[in-house]
């Protein structure tokens, strides 16, 4: 099976439109959280939001790793990077992320911190291996989607020997930041469309506890126009007959249990924080990975001893709101003014899954 074309049949998308449109009541709304960034870009992309009825108000999730990392953390990391001795190893998104003052890591590259831009984490360590001189730094970001090869990384590192490898551990975890937005009083959601690629790592079982905390339905669904379609089909059904809990439209790559080995390498390396700072959301309990004290020489927040900071977030930016689905993009004073895809001042005009840059992309003229 291709698992293109086959998902992007506009014959087949109109149906599921049609469907859709039967299936709503006209007496209510229905608000629907497309939790992850993947989501948001392909339903701007295909033009979903403007093929469902006017009482289906689709809202932006915080799915998007480099937009939930708070300001404190990437002055953190321009803080490692600036260290004499260091290269700091990073994805591009993350180069760009303004962090207080609008101070960014590409700020600090042109100030003469060594800062590398890589495609994966088997570039650092090959940067480990080929400078035994430096300290080489990994900064490790993302949902449980990214979080097996920073394990990975860590076991090889171990069998290496490779004692000039760090990574300084930024990954959190989807479950808990959904809780966090369902506690919160600023937005009423009526279920989730919810991430597929974190859910092939940690099954659709993980998200049951939230389904029945809080009484909503939940669908994982793949990324592609008709999947998006289908699992809004799916939770307008669940929520018109109240039904709580989670089903699975991503059949194809997710399971209930998740991939069993790649969660035992985490367990194995990394381990719950007690609380980690979330943008939009706060400090959250249980809400984030780190490396287990036993591993602590690869740990670059304990190598280096790197300070608390508190970061200072741009007042009118607008980025918190958005990630918690209290406000639109353009209901940021900043969108497509102050702040363009070239001029960023937030992290979700930064991202490949910022929904500013979504709404930028394909809204804006």
């Amino acid at each position: 099976m291709r698992y293109i074309e086959e998902f992007r049949q506009p014959n087949l998308a109109q149906k599921l439109v049609q469907q859709i449109e039967k299936a709503v009541m006209n007496n209510r709304t229905y608000r629907l959280m497309e939790f992850c960034g993947g989501h948001t870009h392909a339903i701007h992309r295909y033009g979903i939001n403007n093929l469902l009825p006017k009482n289906i108000h689709m809202i932006h999730g915080p799915g998007c790793p480099v937009c939930v990392l708070p300001i404190a953390r990437i002055d953190q990391a321009i803080w490692l990077a600036l260290k004499q001795g260091v290269i700091f190893c990073s994805y591009a998104d993350m180069l760009r992320v303004p962090g207080t003052h609008q101070d960014s890591l590409l700020k600090a590259k042109a100030r003469g911190a060594d800062v590398r831009m890589i495609y994966s984490v088997n570039d650092a360590l090959m940067l480990a291996r080929t400078n035994p001189d430096k300290k080489v730094i990994f900064f490790a970001i993302g949902f449980e989607t990214t979080t097996p090869p920073t394990a990975v990384a860590l076991q090889t590192a171990e069998k290496e020997g490779l004692e000039n490898f760090h990574i300084f551990c930024n990954h959190v975890l989807t479950p808990v930041a959904m809780q966090a937005i369902l506690s919160g009083d600023d937005v009423q959601i009526d279920g989730f469309v919810g991430p597929s690629h974190v859910s092939i790592v940690i099954g659709s079982d993980a998200y049951k506890t939230v389904a029945e905390q809080y009484d909503k339905p939940i669908v994982i669904s793949g990324f592609e126009p008709l999947d998006v379609l289908q699992s809004i089909l799916m939770l307008i059904k669940m929520i018109n007959t109240d039904e709580q809990g989670v089903q699975n439209q991503y059949i194809r790559a997710v399971s209930t249990k998740g991939n069993i080995k790649a969660q035992s390498l985490i367990k194995q390396y990394l381990e719950i924080r007690d609380r980690f700072e979330w943008r939009g959301l706060g400090f959250i309990g249980q809400s984030a990975l780190k490396i287990k004290d036993s591993y602590a020489r690869f740990d670059a927040e304990k190598v280096f001893e790197v300070p608390e900071i508190h970061g200072q977030e741009h007042k009118q930016c607008a980025c918190p709101e958005i990630l918690r689905g209290a406000k639109a993009p353009k209901e940021c004073k900043l969108f497509g003014l102050a702040c363009t895809p070239e001029t960023p001042m937030g992290a979700c005009m930064v991202s490949s899954e910022g929904a500013c840059s979504a709404h930028y992309q394909y809204y804006w003229e």
